[in-house]
């Protein structure tokens, strides 16, 4: 996966297109990310005891990385990313050429 946390992105895909965000984390293992601003759900929470009220609480779901791309810097636009090894190191570089 391309897409690590920290990055900034941008949706391509679903009832979100054309949003931006940062990714908070990523999940490797399931091909997702959790972008902050981004496919957000209604969670509702039961009250807890006398401290804590009923409330609808609004939660950032995942999105599948297929449906993200790394905003270039140079432009401001998503960008496709491909991987230069040099001395046992990755440095991942946009189509444009900007490294990350």
């Amino acid at each position: 996966m391309k897409i690590k946390k920290g990055d900034k992105v941008i949706v391509i895909a679903g009832k979100d297109a054309g949003k931006t965000g940062t990714v908070s984390r990523a999940f490797p293992k399931e091909n997702r990310v959790l972008v902050d601003g981004v496919n957000m759900r209604k969670k509702h929470e039961k009250p807890r005891g006398n401290a804590r009220k009923g409330q609808i609480v609004e939660r950032g779901a995942t999105v599948h990385v297929s449906n993200v791309m790394i905003l270039d810097p140079k432009t401001n636009k998503g960008t496709r990313i491909r991987i230069k090894r040099e001395n046992g190191t990755r440095t991942r570089i946009a189509k444009s050429g900007a490294e990350f």
